[in-house]
Protein backbone atom coordinates (compact mmCIF):
# COMPACT_ATOMS: atom_id res chain seq x y z
CA UNK A 1 0.00 0.00 0.00
CA UNK A 2 2.72 2.49 1.20
CA UNK A 3 4.89 1.25 -2.16
CA UNK A 4 1.99 2.37 -4.15
CA UNK A 5 1.23 5.75 -2.46
CA UNK A 6 4.76 6.71 -3.14
CA UNK A 7 4.58 5.63 -6.85
CA UNK A 8 1.26 7.82 -7.35
CA UNK A 9 3.52 10.86 -5.47
CA UNK A 10 6.56 10.01 -7.49
CA UNK A 11 4.03 10.59 -10.95
CA UNK A 12 2.58 13.12 -9.91
CA UNK A 13 6.08 15.07 -9.14
CA UNK A 14 7.17 14.00 -12.63
CA UNK A 15 3.76 15.48 -14.15
CA UNK A 16 4.33 18.65 -12.18
CA UNK A 17 7.80 19.22 -12.97
CA UNK A 18 6.66 18.62 -16.98
CA UNK A 19 4.18 21.00 -16.99
CA UNK A 20 6.24 23.23 -15.40
CA UNK A 21 8.60 22.79 -17.80
CA UNK A 22 6.45 23.09 -20.30
CA UNK A 23 5.60 26.69 -19.35
CA UNK A 24 8.67 27.89 -18.99
CA UNK A 25 9.91 26.50 -22.75
CA UNK A 26 6.50 27.43 -24.73
CA UNK A 27 4.00 29.55 -22.43
CA UNK A 28 6.60 32.17 -20.98
CA UNK A 29 7.55 33.19 -24.33
CA UNK A 30 4.85 33.47 -25.48
CA UNK A 31 3.32 35.86 -23.05
CA UNK A 32 6.38 38.09 -23.73
CA UNK A 33 5.68 38.60 -27.08
CA UNK A 34 1.58 39.03 -26.20
CA UNK A 35 2.48 41.51 -23.53
CA UNK A 36 4.35 43.44 -26.22
CA UNK A 37 1.33 43.26 -28.81
CA UNK A 38 -0.64 44.42 -25.63
CA UNK A 39 0.48 47.18 -24.36
CA UNK A 40 0.37 49.69 -27.60
CA UNK A 41 -2.97 48.35 -28.76
CA UNK A 42 -4.30 48.88 -25.65
CA UNK A 43 -3.44 52.56 -24.93
CA UNK A 44 -4.60 53.46 -28.82
CA UNK A 45 -7.98 51.36 -28.32
CA UNK A 46 -8.41 53.21 -24.79
CA UNK A 47 -7.84 56.75 -26.97
CA UNK A 48 -10.13 55.77 -29.72
CA UNK A 49 -12.27 54.88 -27.47
CA UNK A 50 -12.76 58.34 -25.70
CA UNK A 51 -11.55 56.48 -22.12
CA UNK A 52 -8.73 56.94 -19.29
CA UNK A 53 -5.77 55.71 -21.57
CA UNK A 54 -5.16 54.05 -18.37
CA UNK A 55 -8.56 52.01 -18.72
CA UNK A 56 -6.72 50.14 -21.90
CA UNK A 57 -4.25 48.82 -19.40
CA UNK A 58 -6.87 48.17 -16.62
CA UNK A 59 -8.68 45.69 -18.92
CA UNK A 60 -5.79 44.23 -20.43
CA UNK A 61 -4.24 43.31 -17.11
CA UNK A 62 -7.74 42.08 -15.89
CA UNK A 63 -9.07 40.38 -19.30
CA UNK A 64 -5.47 38.25 -19.22
CA UNK A 65 -5.55 37.36 -15.32
CA UNK A 66 -9.03 36.72 -15.28
CA UNK A 67 -10.19 35.30 -18.68
CA UNK A 68 -6.84 33.13 -18.85
CA UNK A 69 -7.58 31.65 -15.56
CA UNK A 70 -11.35 30.62 -15.77
CA UNK A 71 -12.62 31.13 -19.15
CA UNK A 72 -13.39 28.49 -21.50
CA UNK A 73 -10.66 28.99 -24.38
CA UNK A 74 -7.29 28.27 -23.09
CA UNK A 75 -5.01 30.05 -25.77
CA UNK A 76 -7.13 32.87 -26.48
CA UNK A 77 -6.21 36.17 -24.98
CA UNK A 78 -8.70 38.98 -23.93
CA UNK A 79 -8.60 42.24 -23.20
CA UNK A 80 -9.88 45.73 -25.00
CA UNK A 81 -10.83 45.54 -28.52
CA UNK A 82 -11.29 47.09 -31.60
CA UNK A 83 -14.51 45.78 -32.31
CA UNK A 84 -16.28 47.54 -28.80
CA UNK A 85 -14.27 51.26 -29.46
CA UNK A 86 -17.36 53.01 -31.45
CA UNK A 87 -19.99 51.35 -28.82
CA UNK A 88 -17.59 52.77 -26.38
CA UNK A 89 -17.26 56.15 -27.64
CA UNK A 90 -21.11 57.00 -27.49
CA UNK A 91 -21.63 55.75 -24.20
CA UNK A 92 -18.68 58.27 -22.90
CA UNK A 93 -20.29 60.67 -24.94
CA UNK A 94 -23.61 60.34 -23.43
CA UNK A 95 -23.34 59.12 -19.77
CA UNK A 96 -19.35 59.83 -18.78
CA UNK A 97 -16.64 57.57 -17.69
CA UNK A 98 -18.41 56.74 -14.58
CA UNK A 99 -20.92 55.42 -15.81
CA UNK A 100 -19.84 53.31 -18.50
CA UNK A 101 -18.04 51.84 -16.05
CA UNK A 102 -21.20 50.37 -14.61
CA UNK A 103 -22.64 49.45 -17.94
CA UNK A 104 -19.47 47.25 -18.56
CA UNK A 105 -20.56 45.85 -14.90
CA UNK A 106 -23.92 45.12 -16.01
CA UNK A 107 -22.83 43.80 -19.04
CA UNK A 108 -20.75 41.49 -17.09
CA UNK A 109 -23.14 40.11 -14.98
CA UNK A 110 -25.65 39.62 -18.46
CA UNK A 111 -22.83 37.77 -20.13
CA UNK A 112 -22.65 35.81 -16.81
CA UNK A 113 -26.67 34.74 -16.75
CA UNK A 114 -25.69 33.90 -20.71
CA UNK A 115 -22.83 31.60 -20.27
CA UNK A 116 -24.88 29.60 -17.08
CA UNK A 117 -28.41 29.33 -19.03
CA UNK A 118 -25.86 27.15 -21.58
CA UNK A 119 -27.18 29.34 -24.38
CA UNK A 120 -23.67 30.65 -25.73
CA UNK A 121 -23.52 28.51 -29.22
CA UNK A 122 -26.88 30.32 -29.74
CA UNK A 123 -24.37 33.81 -30.61
CA UNK A 124 -22.69 31.42 -33.12
CA UNK A 125 -25.61 31.87 -35.22
CA UNK A 126 -25.26 35.36 -36.28
CA UNK A 127 -24.48 35.24 -39.72
CA UNK A 128 -20.98 35.84 -40.82
CA UNK A 129 -21.34 38.10 -42.85
CA UNK A 130 -22.84 40.44 -40.38
CA UNK A 131 -20.18 40.34 -38.07
CA UNK A 132 -17.58 40.42 -40.76
CA UNK A 133 -19.52 43.48 -42.37
CA UNK A 134 -19.63 44.98 -38.13
CA UNK A 135 -16.22 44.81 -38.46
CA UNK A 136 -15.63 46.23 -41.80
CA UNK A 137 -17.58 49.23 -40.20
CA UNK A 138 -16.15 49.34 -36.75
CA UNK A 139 -12.70 49.74 -38.88
CA UNK A 140 -14.08 52.42 -41.24
CA UNK A 141 -14.82 54.18 -38.34
CA UNK A 142 -11.73 53.96 -36.60
CA UNK A 143 -9.66 54.86 -39.31
CA UNK A 144 -11.48 57.83 -40.18
CA UNK A 145 -11.73 59.07 -36.22
CA UNK A 146 -7.78 58.43 -36.33
CA UNK A 147 -7.26 59.84 -39.20
CA UNK A 148 -8.29 63.39 -37.72
CA UNK A 149 -5.70 62.93 -34.97
CA UNK A 150 -2.88 61.99 -36.98
CA UNK A 151 -3.26 65.10 -38.93
CA UNK A 152 -3.16 67.06 -35.36
CA UNK A 153 -7.15 67.35 -34.86
CA UNK A 154 -9.53 65.98 -32.91
CA UNK A 155 -11.96 63.65 -34.23
CA UNK A 156 -15.69 64.17 -34.91
CA UNK A 157 -18.70 63.15 -33.11
CA UNK A 158 -19.85 61.39 -36.15
CA UNK A 159 -18.63 59.42 -38.81
CA UNK A 160 -20.25 61.96 -41.54
CA UNK A 161 -18.94 64.97 -40.15
CA UNK A 162 -15.31 63.16 -40.08
CA UNK A 163 -15.45 62.99 -43.63
CA UNK A 164 -16.51 66.18 -44.66
CA UNK A 165 -14.35 67.79 -42.23
CA UNK A 166 -11.33 66.16 -43.43
CA UNK A 167 -10.49 68.11 -46.52
CA UNK A 168 -10.28 71.08 -44.27
CA UNK A 169 -7.94 68.96 -41.70
CA UNK A 170 -5.64 68.01 -44.13
CA UNK A 171 -4.85 71.43 -45.49
CA UNK A 172 -4.43 72.52 -41.94
CA UNK A 173 -2.40 69.33 -40.56
CA UNK A 174 0.36 69.36 -38.03
CA UNK A 175 3.47 68.22 -40.03
CA UNK A 176 5.77 66.77 -37.09
CA UNK A 177 2.63 64.40 -36.30
CA UNK A 178 1.59 63.71 -39.49
CA UNK A 179 5.19 62.37 -40.48
CA UNK A 180 5.37 60.31 -37.68
CA UNK A 181 2.18 58.59 -37.88
CA UNK A 182 2.98 57.89 -41.36
CA UNK A 183 6.18 56.58 -40.48
CA UNK A 184 4.44 54.26 -38.21
CA UNK A 185 2.11 52.99 -40.90
CA UNK A 186 5.53 52.48 -43.28
CA UNK A 187 6.97 50.45 -40.31
CA UNK A 188 3.70 48.23 -39.75
CA UNK A 189 3.50 47.62 -43.78
CA UNK A 190 6.76 46.76 -44.14
CA UNK A 191 6.80 44.55 -41.48
CA UNK A 192 5.10 42.14 -42.90
CA UNK A 193 8.23 41.65 -45.15
CA UNK A 194 10.52 41.44 -42.72
CA UNK A 195 12.64 38.16 -42.00
CA UNK A 196 10.97 35.57 -40.08
CA UNK A 197 13.58 35.73 -37.34
CA UNK A 198 13.27 39.40 -36.69
CA UNK A 199 9.44 39.56 -37.23
CA UNK A 200 9.50 37.53 -33.71
CA UNK A 201 9.82 41.04 -32.57
CA UNK A 202 5.33 42.25 -33.11
CA UNK A 203 5.54 44.37 -35.51
CA UNK A 204 3.18 47.61 -33.43
CA UNK A 205 6.14 47.49 -30.62
CA UNK A 206 8.97 48.27 -33.19
CA UNK A 207 6.76 50.84 -34.85
CA UNK A 208 5.69 52.78 -31.60
CA UNK A 209 9.30 52.99 -30.05
CA UNK A 210 11.10 53.37 -32.84
CA UNK A 211 8.72 56.50 -33.42
CA UNK A 212 8.64 57.69 -30.22
CA UNK A 213 12.88 57.60 -29.72
CA UNK A 214 13.06 59.96 -33.24
CA UNK A 215 10.13 62.39 -31.20
CA UNK A 216 12.34 62.57 -28.26
CA UNK A 217 15.84 62.85 -29.80
CA UNK A 218 14.66 65.47 -32.62
CA UNK A 219 13.03 68.59 -31.61
CA UNK A 220 9.10 67.38 -32.36
CA UNK A 221 6.41 69.58 -30.85
CA UNK A 222 3.67 67.20 -30.52
CA UNK A 223 0.99 65.67 -28.79
CA UNK A 224 1.98 63.02 -26.24
CA UNK A 225 -0.10 60.66 -24.10
CA UNK A 226 -1.01 61.68 -21.01
CA UNK A 227 -1.67 58.44 -18.65
CA UNK A 228 -1.35 60.37 -15.36
CA UNK A 229 -0.11 57.93 -13.12
CA UNK A 230 0.23 53.93 -13.12
CA UNK A 231 -2.86 51.67 -13.42
CA UNK A 232 -2.97 51.71 -9.58
CA UNK A 233 -3.84 55.15 -9.55
CA UNK A 234 -6.68 54.81 -11.97
CA UNK A 235 -8.88 52.39 -10.18
CA UNK A 236 -12.00 53.84 -9.66
CA UNK A 237 -15.69 52.82 -8.58
CA UNK A 238 -18.36 52.91 -11.68
CA UNK A 239 -20.99 55.85 -11.15
CA UNK A 240 -24.91 55.74 -11.03
CA UNK A 241 -26.82 57.33 -14.08
CA UNK A 242 -29.01 60.52 -13.39
CA UNK A 243 -31.94 58.64 -15.45
CA UNK A 244 -32.69 57.59 -18.91
CA UNK A 245 -32.36 54.00 -17.53
CA UNK A 246 -33.85 52.72 -20.64
CA UNK A 247 -31.06 54.21 -22.74
CA UNK A 248 -28.57 52.42 -19.94
CA UNK A 249 -29.96 49.33 -20.29
CA UNK A 250 -29.88 49.58 -24.45
CA UNK A 251 -26.64 50.06 -23.78
CA UNK A 252 -25.83 46.88 -21.33
CA UNK A 253 -27.26 44.72 -23.87
CA UNK A 254 -24.94 46.36 -26.70
CA UNK A 255 -21.68 46.10 -25.02
CA UNK A 256 -22.68 42.00 -23.90
CA UNK A 257 -23.91 40.87 -27.22
CA UNK A 258 -21.22 42.18 -29.28
CA UNK A 259 -18.70 41.46 -26.51
CA UNK A 260 -19.76 37.85 -26.19
CA UNK A 261 -20.59 37.05 -30.23
CA UNK A 262 -16.60 38.63 -30.63
CA UNK A 263 -15.27 36.24 -28.20
CA UNK A 264 -16.86 33.28 -28.63
CA UNK A 265 -16.41 34.23 -32.76
CA UNK A 266 -12.46 34.77 -32.14
CA UNK A 267 -12.47 30.93 -29.54
CA UNK A 268 -13.95 29.44 -32.95
CA UNK A 269 -11.12 31.21 -34.91
CA UNK A 270 -8.11 30.51 -32.34
CA UNK A 271 -9.68 26.42 -32.26
CA UNK A 272 -8.48 25.69 -35.95
CA UNK A 273 -5.13 27.38 -35.67
CA UNK A 274 -4.58 24.26 -32.90
CA UNK A 275 -4.72 21.30 -32.12
CA UNK A 276 -5.39 21.56 -28.06
CA UNK A 277 -7.89 21.60 -26.16
CA UNK A 278 -11.20 23.24 -27.80
CA UNK A 279 -13.15 25.40 -26.25
CA UNK A 280 -15.89 25.42 -23.74
CA UNK A 281 -18.17 28.47 -24.91
CA UNK A 282 -20.51 28.80 -21.83
CA UNK A 283 -17.68 28.49 -19.41
CA UNK A 284 -16.19 31.12 -21.86
CA UNK A 285 -18.77 33.28 -21.88
CA UNK A 286 -18.92 33.72 -17.97
CA UNK A 287 -15.40 34.16 -17.65
CA UNK A 288 -15.15 37.16 -19.74
CA UNK A 289 -18.38 38.31 -18.13
CA UNK A 290 -16.46 37.73 -14.96
CA UNK A 291 -13.42 39.95 -16.12
CA UNK A 292 -16.21 42.72 -17.41
CA UNK A 293 -17.80 42.71 -13.95
CA UNK A 294 -14.02 43.24 -12.00
CA UNK A 295 -12.64 45.65 -14.82
CA UNK A 296 -15.93 47.87 -14.56
CA UNK A 297 -15.48 48.03 -10.84
CA UNK A 298 -12.56 49.32 -10.82
CA UNK A 299 -12.63 51.63 -13.68
CA UNK A 300 -11.32 49.52 -17.34
CA UNK A 301 -12.61 49.33 -20.45
CA UNK A 302 -15.05 46.29 -21.56
CA UNK A 303 -12.74 43.17 -22.07
CA UNK A 304 -13.45 40.66 -24.93
CA UNK A 305 -11.54 37.97 -26.38
CA UNK A 306 -8.83 39.65 -28.99
CA UNK A 307 -8.37 37.89 -32.60
CA UNK A 308 -4.63 39.69 -32.91
CA UNK A 309 -3.50 38.82 -29.88
CA UNK A 310 -5.00 35.51 -29.65
CA UNK A 311 -3.48 34.52 -33.12
CA UNK A 312 -0.32 36.00 -31.90
CA UNK A 313 -0.18 34.00 -28.92
CA UNK A 314 -0.97 30.63 -30.91
CA UNK A 315 1.94 31.76 -33.57
CA UNK A 316 4.28 32.17 -30.65
CA UNK A 317 3.87 28.22 -29.65
CA UNK A 318 1.59 29.08 -26.57
CA UNK A 319 0.29 25.75 -24.77
CA UNK A 320 -1.78 26.36 -22.15
CA UNK A 321 -3.33 29.15 -20.41
CA UNK A 322 -0.71 30.30 -18.49
CA UNK A 323 0.51 32.59 -21.21
CA UNK A 324 -2.08 34.72 -21.03
CA UNK A 325 -2.28 34.86 -17.05
CA UNK A 326 1.53 35.85 -17.59
CA UNK A 327 1.25 38.61 -20.19
CA UNK A 328 -1.60 40.29 -18.48
CA UNK A 329 0.83 40.11 -14.95
CA UNK A 330 3.80 41.57 -17.46
CA UNK A 331 1.85 44.21 -18.38
CA UNK A 332 0.85 45.05 -14.70
CA UNK A 333 4.53 44.59 -13.64
CA UNK A 334 5.91 47.51 -16.47
CA UNK A 335 2.91 49.73 -16.32
CA UNK A 336 3.61 51.02 -12.71
CA UNK A 337 7.39 51.64 -12.12
CA UNK A 338 7.57 52.41 -16.53
CA UNK A 339 4.34 54.47 -17.06
CA UNK A 340 6.46 57.71 -17.61
CA UNK A 341 8.05 55.63 -20.43
CA UNK A 342 4.32 55.77 -22.58
CA UNK A 343 4.04 59.26 -21.49
CA UNK A 344 7.07 60.08 -24.68
CA UNK A 345 4.42 58.13 -26.90
CA UNK A 346 3.43 60.56 -29.58
CA UNK A 347 -0.63 60.62 -30.04
CA UNK A 348 0.16 60.48 -33.69
CA UNK A 349 2.33 57.13 -33.56
CA UNK A 350 -0.53 55.44 -31.56
CA UNK A 351 -3.11 56.89 -34.15
CA UNK A 352 -1.13 55.56 -37.35
CA UNK A 353 -1.43 52.06 -35.58
CA UNK A 354 -4.68 52.50 -35.02
CA UNK A 355 -5.19 53.83 -38.94
CA UNK A 356 -3.64 50.15 -39.65
CA UNK A 357 -5.63 48.28 -37.11
CA UNK A 358 -8.64 49.62 -38.24
CA UNK A 359 -7.98 49.01 -42.11
CA UNK A 360 -7.29 45.36 -41.47
CA UNK A 361 -10.36 44.82 -39.81
CA UNK A 362 -11.86 45.57 -43.47
CA UNK A 363 -10.17 42.15 -44.56
CA UNK A 364 -10.39 41.47 -48.27
CA UNK A 365 -10.94 37.42 -47.85
CA UNK A 366 -14.41 38.43 -46.05
CA UNK A 367 -15.47 40.89 -49.20
CA UNK A 368 -14.70 37.34 -51.65
CA UNK A 369 -16.67 35.49 -49.29
CA UNK A 370 -19.39 37.17 -48.80
CA UNK A 371 -19.33 37.58 -52.90
CA UNK A 372 -19.03 33.94 -53.10
CA UNK A 373 -22.02 33.26 -51.25
CA UNK A 374 -24.01 36.21 -52.63
CA UNK A 375 -24.04 38.00 -49.06
CA UNK A 376 -22.59 41.18 -51.08
CA UNK A 377 -25.43 42.99 -50.32
CA UNK A 378 -25.60 42.35 -46.57
CA UNK A 379 -21.82 42.67 -46.22
CA UNK A 380 -21.89 46.34 -47.87
CA UNK A 381 -25.75 47.87 -46.08
CA UNK A 382 -24.28 46.54 -42.51
CA UNK A 383 -21.10 48.11 -43.01
CA UNK A 384 -22.35 51.73 -44.50
CA UNK A 385 -25.21 51.36 -41.63
CA UNK A 386 -22.65 50.85 -38.39
CA UNK A 387 -20.16 53.36 -39.98
CA UNK A 388 -23.15 56.42 -40.49
CA UNK A 389 -25.65 55.21 -37.86
CA UNK A 390 -24.47 53.28 -35.31
CA UNK A 391 -23.49 50.38 -34.41
CA UNK A 392 -26.43 48.43 -32.78
CA UNK A 393 -28.93 49.97 -35.90
CA UNK A 394 -26.11 48.67 -38.31
CA UNK A 395 -25.79 44.92 -37.03
CA UNK A 396 -29.83 45.13 -36.46
CA UNK A 397 -30.40 46.14 -40.05
CA UNK A 398 -27.76 44.01 -41.69
CA UNK A 399 -29.43 40.69 -39.37
CA UNK A 400 -32.80 41.85 -40.47
CA UNK A 401 -31.54 41.71 -44.57
CA UNK A 402 -29.65 38.59 -44.12
CA UNK A 403 -32.79 36.61 -42.50
CA UNK A 404 -35.19 38.25 -45.43
CA UNK A 405 -32.66 37.26 -48.19
CA UNK A 406 -32.28 33.90 -46.36
CA UNK A 407 -36.10 33.50 -46.40
CA UNK A 408 -35.88 34.58 -50.71
CA UNK A 409 -33.79 32.04 -50.54
CA UNK A 410 -35.65 29.31 -49.01
CA UNK A 411 -39.06 29.78 -50.99
CA UNK A 412 -37.21 30.69 -54.06
CA UNK A 413 -37.67 27.72 -56.52
CA UNK A 414 -36.37 27.19 -59.93
CA UNK A 415 -38.62 25.97 -62.74
CA UNK A 416 -37.92 25.51 -65.92
CA UNK A 417 -38.58 23.46 -69.07
CA UNK A 418 -36.39 22.65 -72.19
CA UNK A 419 -37.01 20.43 -75.33
CA UNK A 420 -34.58 17.51 -74.90
CA UNK A 421 -34.24 14.92 -77.58
CA UNK A 422 -37.44 13.40 -77.58
CA UNK A 423 -39.23 14.62 -74.62
CA UNK A 424 -40.39 17.83 -72.70
CA UNK A 425 -37.86 17.82 -69.24
CA UNK A 426 -39.61 20.12 -66.52
CA UNK A 427 -37.24 20.91 -63.43
CA UNK A 428 -38.32 21.62 -60.08
CA UNK A 429 -35.54 22.63 -58.14
CA UNK A 430 -34.11 24.78 -54.45
CA UNK A 431 -34.75 24.42 -51.31
CA UNK A 432 -38.37 24.37 -51.05
CA UNK A 433 -41.65 24.58 -53.73
CA UNK A 434 -44.53 25.63 -52.09
CA UNK A 435 -47.89 27.83 -52.63
CA UNK A 436 -45.78 30.65 -53.49
CA UNK A 437 -44.15 29.04 -56.26
CA UNK A 438 -47.59 28.23 -57.91
CA UNK A 439 -47.74 31.21 -60.14
CA UNK A 440 -44.61 30.44 -62.01
CA UNK A 441 -44.76 26.60 -61.42
CA UNK A 442 -48.39 26.39 -63.31
CA UNK A 443 -47.35 28.68 -65.83
CA UNK A 444 -44.37 26.08 -66.89
CA UNK A 445 -46.37 23.70 -66.84
CA UNK A 446 -49.55 25.07 -68.50
CA UNK A 447 -46.44 26.46 -71.35
CA UNK A 448 -45.88 22.53 -72.42
CA UNK A 449 -47.71 21.61 -75.83
CA UNK A 450 -49.90 18.62 -75.58
CA UNK A 451 -49.60 15.39 -76.71
CA UNK A 452 -45.51 15.06 -75.81
CA UNK A 453 -43.53 12.74 -73.42
CA UNK A 454 -42.89 14.85 -70.20
CA UNK A 455 -40.42 14.00 -67.16
CA UNK A 456 -40.68 16.40 -64.67
CA UNK A 457 -37.48 16.13 -62.30
CA UNK A 458 -38.53 17.33 -58.40
CA UNK A 459 -34.97 18.65 -56.31
CA UNK A 460 -36.22 20.36 -53.35
CA UNK A 461 -36.23 19.46 -50.13
CA UNK A 462 -39.74 20.28 -49.11
CA UNK A 463 -42.50 19.97 -51.31
CA UNK A 464 -45.97 21.69 -49.35
CA UNK A 465 -49.10 20.31 -49.85
CA UNK A 466 -50.25 23.17 -52.38
CA UNK A 467 -47.47 22.33 -55.01
CA UNK A 468 -47.36 18.66 -54.87
CA UNK A 469 -51.61 19.30 -55.62
CA UNK A 470 -51.03 21.28 -58.91
CA UNK A 471 -48.10 18.90 -59.67
CA UNK A 472 -50.78 15.67 -59.09
CA UNK A 473 -53.75 18.03 -61.09
CA UNK A 474 -51.65 19.10 -63.88
CA UNK A 475 -50.43 15.24 -64.03
CA UNK A 476 -54.13 14.17 -64.74
CA UNK A 477 -55.24 16.45 -66.75
CA UNK A 478 -52.08 15.89 -68.85
CA UNK A 479 -52.28 11.96 -69.53
CA UNK A 480 -55.90 12.47 -70.04
CA UNK A 481 -54.68 14.67 -73.38
CA UNK A 482 -52.84 11.26 -74.37
CA UNK A 483 -49.57 13.05 -73.23
CA UNK A 484 -47.29 11.02 -70.93
CA UNK A 485 -45.98 12.01 -67.78
CA UNK A 486 -43.03 10.50 -65.90
CA UNK A 487 -41.78 11.92 -62.31
CA UNK A 488 -37.99 11.57 -61.07
CA UNK A 489 -36.88 12.21 -57.48
CA UNK A 490 -37.62 11.12 -54.34
CA UNK A 491 -39.25 14.20 -52.01
CA UNK A 492 -40.67 14.37 -48.82
CA UNK A 493 -44.30 15.89 -49.07
CA UNK A 494 -45.91 16.96 -46.18
CA UNK A 495 -47.50 13.41 -45.38
CA UNK A 496 -46.74 12.73 -49.18
CA UNK A 497 -43.43 10.23 -50.13
CA UNK A 498 -43.20 9.60 -53.38
CA UNK A 499 -40.91 6.85 -54.83
CA UNK A 500 -38.67 7.57 -58.07
CA UNK A 501 -40.03 7.19 -61.28
CA UNK A 502 -43.80 6.91 -60.13
CA UNK A 503 -46.62 9.34 -59.53
CA UNK A 504 -46.88 11.10 -56.64
CA UNK A 505 -48.59 8.56 -53.56
CA UNK A 506 -50.63 9.70 -50.91
CA UNK A 507 -50.55 8.14 -47.85
CA UNK A 508 -47.39 6.28 -47.14
CA UNK A 509 -44.80 7.65 -44.69
CA UNK A 510 -40.69 7.86 -45.40
CA UNK A 511 -40.17 4.74 -43.61
CA UNK A 512 -42.67 2.45 -45.72
CA UNK A 513 -41.30 3.73 -48.79
CA UNK A 514 -37.86 3.01 -48.08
Amino acid sequence: MQDTERQLHHGGTHQRIARLRSIIRHDLPSSLVVFLVALPLSLGIAIASNAPVLAGLIAAIVGGIIVGAVGGSPLQVSGPAAGLTVVVADLVSDFGWGVTCLITVAAGVLQVALGLSRVARAALAISPVVVHAMLAGIGITIALQQAHVLLGGKSKSTAWHNVIGLPGQIIGAHRPGVLLGILVIAILIAWRWAPSKVRVIPGPLVAIVVVTVISVAFPFHVRRIDLDGSPLDAVQLPDLPDGDWTAVAIGVITVALIASVESLLSAVSIDRMHNGPRTDFNRELMGQGAANIVSGTIGGLPVTGVIVRSSTNVTAGAKTRASSIMHGLWILLFSIPFAGLVDQIPTAALAGLLIVIGIQLLKPAHIETAMKHRDLAVYVVTAVSVVFLNLLHGVMIGLALAIVLTGWRVIRVKVDAQWSGDEWRVTVEGAACTFLALPRLTRVLSSIPLGQTVTVNIAVSYLDHAAHQAITDWQRQYEATDGAVRVQGVVEIGHFIRRPDTELVEGERPEAAA
